[in-house]
């Protein structure tokens, strides 16, 4: 899937959840953890889904991943590369450690320019 593809699908991409962190997707749909408000967890059930964007940095270039989670499944919908001098930018600004990271701040501000929203 790329950026062209998820333009078009409106149900897509209203359903990304621009605040889901990594963490808080695994609380959600793995764990019982209490990174949202309660209300928010009891409404869960295995329907639920939870569409988002995170960057893997494990290998090198690192990686802006759309993922769809269902309870315990998950599907990478769409991997992409951002500009050089935006991979510059965050690899400095998380110390070049290895990880799985929310995507925030300029990436955040480039993807919604990038899908129009």
């Amino acid at each position: 899937m790329d950026f062209r593809e998820i333009k078009s699908d409106y149900n897509l991409l209203n359903s990304v959840d621009w605040e889901m962190t990594p963490e808080e997707a695994i609380a959600l749909h793995l764990e019982w953890g209490p990174l949202r408000s309660q209300a928010y967890y009891n409404s869960r059930d295995n329907d639920n889904e939870t569409v988002y964007f995170v960057i893997n940095t494990w290998k090198r270039p690192p990686i802006l991943t759309l993922v769809r989670r269902r309870g315990f499944d998950s599907e990478e919908l769409g991997d992409f590369r951002l500009p050089q001098k935006l991979e510059t930018e965050f690899m400095k600004g998380i110390g070049q450690y290895k990880g799985v990271y929310a995507v925030e701040g300029n990436v955040r501000d480039w993807l919604k320019k990038e899908l129009e929203v």
